[in-house]
């Protein structure tokens, strides 16, 4: 789950990380309401999307007066801001963020994250703040600093210093950089989050290091812990789509291509957008229906993927272990009838009650093509998009 600038930075404050003052706003009086509550003399007019590259976008500008301020607001508010982490068609700002100006010395970047490969948190430093990460890590990855953090003992007071001389950060502000770092690690491991990424972390004319931009992305398996961060969800900011399957749990995700994929087990349905992508085809989305699923359930997720109009074809591939064959069966069956299904359907299932799975898809007087194998499965399906 993501959230907003401001919103991160609410929870920012609550671990004493220091932030700029700014309010959020949804409208241009409320824009000027915010700027002369903060004072001046100068603001920074924010989009607030679930997206990184606001500024490159137009999304983010800098005021040096009050009719600045309601130019810029009346700018960004309602538009549809493009960056390299949107859609092509971008995302419709509908709020902002008011903020102080800041007295900007030097930008770093800084963030932490959950590294499955070594079972423990890193945190990514680098004297490049500002800029895209991936970017730096292209050209100068020696600018990167990663500190492993056991997530049993925490960050140290001696990995802060590393940190701190690796990126640069002067000698007179290292005692702030070491307690902001602390701060930041509590902030990620309090809130479950699998990511917080703060770019720009500044240092301020006056030695302080302060928080300009914040990131958060929380860990969804975590969220029944953290009710308060949950009210934080923006649905305007989400696939519709993602959101209808949520209620159903489904676990969907939309993308560019032209075959839905339903399948049981999200190993499985990574497995099988590759194998479709191998014999040349694309993936719709994906969308793992898990272990309970029922012809409801089924049919469901045969509505949310046939509400994307460039779906030409869908593969349904069920190994049945703790779902049985023949209960998806049933289910393909009931969709099917229930959505007047007008694209090919190609289904594979291998595992629990599979021969009876496969009698009731053939009895059901369906156009359904039937696959033995995940090469076979992909290669139909790819096929009757092609013929379709």
């Amino acid at each position: 789950m993501k959230i907003h600038e401001y919103q991160s930075k609410e929870i920012l404050r609550q671990f004493h990380v220091p932030v700029p003052n700014g309010k959020a706003v949804f409208s241009v009086d409320e824009a000027l309401q915010a700027a002369e509550k903060l004072g001046g003399p100068v603001w920074v007019v924010k989009a607030q999307i679930h997206a990184g590259g606001r500024g490159k976008g137009g999304g983010v500008k800098l005021a040096k007066n009050m009719a600045e301020v309601k130019t810029f607001a009346s700018e960004i508010l309602g538009m549809q801001l493009i960056t390299h982490q949107t859609s092509p068609s971008g995302q419709k700002v509908r709020r902002l963020l008011i903020e102080d100006g800041a007295d900007i010395k030097k930008e770093y970047y800084f963030s932490i994250l959950t590294d499955r490969a070594t079972q423990k948190n890193v945190v990514m430093a680098s004297s490049e703040g500002g800029m895209d990460i991936e970017e730096v890590a292209a050209k100068t990855p020696e600018k990167i600093i990663k500190v492993f953090v056991d997530p049993l003992v925490g960050l140290s007071d001696a990995q802060c210093d590393e940190i701190a001389n690796g990126i640069g950060i002067p000698a007179g502000s290292l005692p702030r950089a070491r307690e902001v770092f602390k701060n930041l690690y509590k902030t990620y491991w309090d809130t479950d989050a699998s990511l917080v990424e703060i770019n720009p972390l500044i240092l301020e004319g006056n030695g302080n290091i302060k928080a300009l931009d914040a990131k958060f992305d929380f860990d969804a398996n975590a969220l029944y812990r953290h009710p308060e961060i949950v009210a934080y969800r923006d649905e305007d900011e989400e696939d519709p789509a993602e959101i209808e399957a949520s209620k159903f749990d489904l676990a969907y995700i939309s993308l560019d291509g032209n075959i839905g994929c339903l399948v049981n087990g999200a190993g499985l349905a990574m497995a099988t957008m590759d194998t479709i992508k191998l014999f040349g085809g694309e993936p719709a989305n994906f969308l793992d229906v898990g272990g309970g699923a029922n012809a409801e359930k089924v049919t469901e997720a045969f509505k949310i993927m046939l509400k994307n109009k460039s779906v030409k074809a869908i593969l349904v591939n069920i190994f049945g272990g703790i779902m049985k064959c023949d209960v998806i069966a049933e289910g393909v069956v009931t969709a099917c009838k229930a959505v007047n299904l007008s694209v090919p359907l190609v289904v594979r299932m291998k595992g629990t009650n599979e021969d009876l799975g496969k009698k009731i898809l053939a009895d059901s007087g369906l156009p359904i093509i039937s696959a033995d194998s995940m090469a076979e499965a992909a290669t139909k399906v790819v096929a009757a998009v092609k013929d379709a």
